[in-house]
């Protein structure tokens, strides 16, 4: 755990918190804080062990406040831009209406969204016009309206992040939405098919996930508002609570014919239990395909929906997971009733926190 604190290792946040004996505070693994002497170092489970101790919370990391959580300044800002994505948003809206550093604005978007605020402020203003689009209304209209000099110009910008003229067929717009969770931050992508992403924002393979997804559905993904999305995050709430253990939303599942077998099955483990990957291998008629299973576990882009987590190796061990083994073992203990039990244990979280391509 030290060393993942001293790495400031994203994939324990929400897992742990650290405490300092010499200052009296406890903090995130993530902080960004000088970091103490080993010696002067305990771990807690939560941040009520961590309160109940006598510490007090860290003022830069904030480990009150949940995982991946949005700041006030930000949470205003989102909301002007959803109030009015068709919006050409610029440097000086940011310090004369907002009164906020460009520059701070820029690290925090890269931080939590992958993206710049101005990235992510254009991919808006281009899916609201892709939402009028399918609603019929004139191209031409649709341009000015959305702050776009001329029809070339938008046709270019449109092109370029769609891979589509516009007017072009698709396959359904792809939305994405960051969810806050108390494993850290997910994106979530939906089209009217289903759910077809759900991936930690610190997975290295997100990138590549979202081109496939872009792939899949003939456009890229753009940030937004979907239903389905709406109901997931209220069913994962219910989830990471211990409120319920089902999920009942359609999945748009875009594999091979043997991923589809591989997630189809994943969706049959009953919460609360594990199988090993040779028995995973047996119920998609694939004896000895452990590894064949592994990838295709590994390719699953809906973590925590298909229970990819679920599938463990026969000697016991985690296996490998995208998320990270620290959260696969969160995941199971949870599901067993024995987070709190097992967290503070003397045993690693789960190893090498470099996650191995299975699972």
């Amino acid at each position: 755990m030290f060393s993942a604190f001293e790495t400031r290792d994203p994939r324990y946040d929400g897992i742990f918190v650290t405490a300092v004996r010499t200052t009296g505070i406890f903090c995130r693994p993530t902080c960004p804080a000088r970091k103490p002497k080993r010696q002067n170092v305990e771990f807690f489970p939560s941040v009520a062990d961590a309160l109940s101790a006598g510490y007090r919370a860290c003022l830069r990391c904030r480990p009150l406040e949940p995982a991946g959580s949005t700041p006030e300044w930000a949470r205003t800002l989102l909301a002007a831009v959803e109030a009015d994505p068709a919006h050409r948003w610029t440097d000086q809206d940011l310090r004369r209406r907002f009164q906020l550093d460009p520059v701070r604005v820029r690290r925090w978007f890269q931080r939590s969204h992958g993206i710049t605020f101005h990235a992510y402020s254009r991919a808006r203003r281009l899916a609201s016009a892709l939402s009028h689009l399918t609603e019929g209304e004139a191209l031409t209209q649709i341009a000015h309206e959305h702050g776009y000099e001329s029809l070339s110009g938008f046709r270019d910008a449109f092109t370029r992040a769609f891979g589509m003229t516009p007017g072009s067929p698709g396959k359904g717009q792809v939305v994405l939405k960051r969810l806050n969770t108390p494993l850290g931050p997910m994106v979530a992508g939906a089209t009217d098919e289903g759910i077809c992403l759900l991936e930690f924002s610190d997975r290295r393979m997100l990138e590549t996930q979202l081109r496939r997804v872009g792939k899949r559905f003939g456009q890229a993904p753009v940030p937004g508002d979907h239903p389905l999305i709406e109901r997931l995050e209220g069913q994962l709430a219910n989830y990471f609570s211990g409120d319920s253990a089902a999920f009942d939303l359609p999945l748009a599942l875009s594999g091979t014919p043997f991923q589809e077998r591989v997630w189809n099955a994943l969706l049959e483990i009953p919460y609360g239990e594990t199988i090993s990957y040779d028995e995973l291998a047996r119920r998609v008629d694939c004896p000895g395909g452990q590894r064949a299973v592994g990838r295709a576990n590994g390719d699953n882009r809906i973590a925590v929906v298909i229970p990819c987590h679920r599938v463990i190796r026969a000697s016991g061990d985690l296996g490998g997971y995208g998320g990270g083994l620290p959260r696969k073992q969160w995941l199971l203990d949870l599901e067993r009733g024995t987070v709190q039990e097992r967290l503070f244990q003397d045993v690693d979280l789960g190893g090498d926190p470099i996650p191995s391509a299975e699972g």
